[in-house]
């Protein structure tokens, strides 16, 4: 039996999915790491991943830690989302990938890019979001898919970013957190919702967006079906998480003003508070 209760963490990465045990003391206890498929380069600037990938290697990550802890679903007490940020995700009316997830690394959208610029105006876009828009970011890949692939745009109810789609699989709720929303280029950082006034502007179809919470705020629980695949017990609590950076930069101790975090990997990020 195991000696303590858990709190398990979920982060969906570029190259695969980790889950951890924390004890009750914060102290990480058990660890497993399940690789993704290789990403899909296409095209030079082309970038993208299988969504339903992400999932297979959740599964097998969740259920390997809980094996390696010797532990049963009931000894988790709640579950923390973090992941890769910006990727888009697209899910129909019957919750099914529309086509593989355009991811963070994907650059192919500098004519949306300039198109949001043009017709909503960069100043506009900084007093709705406070970021300019970038190819990286969520809402220029989107509008790319609507450019490019109208059959695909025509399937879309739902945009997801990469571990909120796992919290759909988790949960069946469609929720992201302030964190992640924050690089999409459709949320409004200064007051903590959606950018709606930038995506009637831009002919973005508001119900696409999920709800939006803060990061400790709970978001669901466990379905019966993700615990017969996972391991986890039913009911258990899922919270809002954040994208990895925002969580890498916490866990850093970067919650003050005067101190800096630089991560240098398969991207680069600077994280202040001032």
């Amino acid at each position: 039996m195991p000696e303590s209760v858990y709190w398990l963490g979920l982060d969906i990465g570029t190259g695969g999915s980790r889950a951890l045990l924390v004890d009750e003391k914060g102290k990480v206890r058990h660890s497993f790491s399940a690789p993704h498929e290789e990403m899909s380069m296409q095209q030079p600037l082309w970038a993208e991943q299988r969504p339903e990938n992400w999932w297979e290697a959740a599964q097998i990550a969740i259920r390997s830690v809980l094996e390696q802890a010797g532990a049963s679903g009931a000894f988790i007490k709640g579950v923390g989302l973090s992941g890769q940020m910006h990727g888009l995700t697209l899910l129909d009316s019957a919750d099914k990938v529309v086509r593989p997830a355009l991811i963070w690394c994907d650059q192919r959208s500098q004519q949306q890019v300039d198109w949001v610029n043009r017709t909503a105006g960069a100043d506009f876009v900084l007093q709705q979001t406070a970021n300019p828009v970038l190819t990286g970011f969520t809402l220029p890949k989107l509008l790319w898919i609507r450019d490019h692939e109208r059959a695909a745009y025509s399937r879309v109810r739902k945009v997801l970013l990469p571990k909120d789609y796992i919290r759909f699989e988790l949960t069946g709720e469609y929720v992201s957190d302030v964190s992640d929303a924050s690089g999409t280029a459709m949320f409004d950082v200064v007051r903590r919702d959606w950018a709606f006034d930038l995506m009637d502007r831009l002919g973005v179809d508001r119900s696409f967006v999920p709800a939006v919470i803060e990061s400790p705020e709970r978001s669901g629980e466990i379905s019966a079906r993700a615990a017969a695949l996972t391991g986890l017990a039913a009911g258990t609590p899922v919270v809002g998480g954040a994208g990895d950076q925002a969580a890498s930069a916490v866990g850093n101790g970067i919650v003050e003003p005067g101190i800096v975090s630089c991560t240098i990997g398969t991207s680069g990020v600077v994280s202040p508070i001032s």
